[in-house]
């Protein structure tokens, strides 16, 4: 993952902790070396470097693996050092401590623009990896990616593309049915997670590529092939199959919170992860971005380009946090999983990250009942107790 945590010991007193598997407390969190050194429950520690306030409740830090843009910044329109710096640091302010910033379909001087810098962004507190969701989509299933780029990757993409296999835990997109299988083999033998995703494909089709090694699917029921009575489509696919994990847009407007209820049903807390499909305007005031030159509007949350199709969306982790509990009636405790747990174990991380307990990387978040975030850290480094806003020291 790359970047180093703090070489400095903290403790953290807390009255709520989620651990990852149970919320529990009055207790506190010691961080040395980056890492969680220890977790005690009981009387939260009167000596503690932190206190947070009375009703937040520390968690493992969020990850998200979908992430276009924040901050006043697309991913596209910056792939540079100085841009996902930007986009990881609006992230960070609403509990994000881990993400993937994510390239939509563009030219291939983009990809290899994104690639030159890639090494060097893993650096950057918060990125764990890339995720490139596209080109090779099914223009049937577009969405708002732009049709003229959608291809099957030739040898120049696919250079650029499986570089991003030894770039942290990166992800790829693509509609299976639009590629060889011998393509998916040689980007799954590169290191990268295959995602299914802006597809038409058959059930069928998928449970053949699932079995070569696609693990994901991408804003479930978005822009893919439907749940019908005699094709089960990648929804019916995707609900069924307990060997994929799914990423899910709970913003209450890309999907119904009866939707919402029914993917958390089939595929429960340890397969279905939150996602915010974020753009730009996440973390401004803005009103209006431009997406590969159409105008992108946000009107009462809603993401939508010139012809009315949804743009992605304005979300961010620790709202999707709060719909899944309020409008989808799933507890926070399984909404928490799902936005930490799930994905590190989707990624491969589970082990590292989406846990406190000793051993884990010191990615944090506090947020009150209110769901406002008042603090994160990321390997042991702070953001609240530095600025001493919603903290005092012992």
């Amino acid at each position: 993952m790359g970047h180093a945590g703090s070489s400095a010991s903290l403790s953290i007193a807390a009255q709520h902790i989620f651990d990852g598997v149970d919320i529990r407390g009055p207790g506190s969190v010691r961080i040395s070396q980056g890492r969680i050194e220890s977790i005690t429950f009981g009387e939260a520690a009167a000596r503690a470097s932190i206190h947070l306030p009375a009703d937040a409740i520390l968690a493992p830090g969020f990850i998200d693996i979908q992430v276009n843009g924040g901050g006043g910044v697309l991913l596209n329109d910056q792939p540079t050092e100085a841009g996902i710096r930007r986009i990881v640091e609006a992230h960070r302010k609403q509990g994000t401590t881990g993400c993937l910033p994510t390239l939509i379909t563009d030219r291939s001087e983009v990809i290899e623009r994104l690639a030159a810098v890639a090494q060097a962004c893993l650096t950057i507190p918060g990125v764990l990896g890339f995720h490139l969701e596209g080109p090779a989509l099914n223009r049937s299933r577009k969405g708002i990616h732009p049709e003229a780029e959608i291809r099957v990757p030739d040898r120049r993409d696919l250079t650029a593309i499986k570089s991003f296999g030894g770039r942290g835990r990166s992800i790829v997109t693509l509609a299976p049915e639009c590629v060889p299988a011998s393509m998916i083999d040689e980007l799954i033998g590169a290191g990268l997670r295959i995602a299914a995703g802006h597809s038409d494909a058959t059930a069928a089709e998928i449970n053949q590529v699932v079995d070569r090694g696609v693990s994901g699917v991408t804003h479930l029921f978005n822009a893919m092939s439907q749940l019908n009575a005699r094709e089960p489509g990648l929804v019916g696919a995707a609900l069924w199959d307990d060997r994929l994990f799914a990423g899910i847009i709970c913003d209450g407007i890309h999907v119904d919170r009866a939707g919402l209820r029914v993917a958390f049903r089939c595929k429960g807390r340890d397969r279905l992860m939150l996602v915010t499909d974020a753009m730009p305007l996440v973390g401004t005031n803005d009103r209006q971005f431009t997406l590969q030159g159409r105008q992108i509007t946000l009107h009462e949350n809603r993401l939508t380009g010139p012809d009315g199709t949804l743009a992605g969306a304005h979300l961010t982790m620790i709202e999707a946090v709060r719909n899944a509990v309020e409008l989808a009636g799933i507890s926070l405790l399984d909404a928490l999983i799902m936005a930490s747990r799930t994905p590190a174990t989707f990624l491969g991380l589970e082990s590292v990250l989406g846990r406190i307990a000793p051993g884990y990387r010191a990615d944090l978040v506090a947020f009150n009942p209110n769901f406002e975030v008042v603090g994160t850290w990321i390997g042991g480094v702070g953001s609240m107790d530095e600025t001493g806003e919603a903290s005092h020291r012992g």
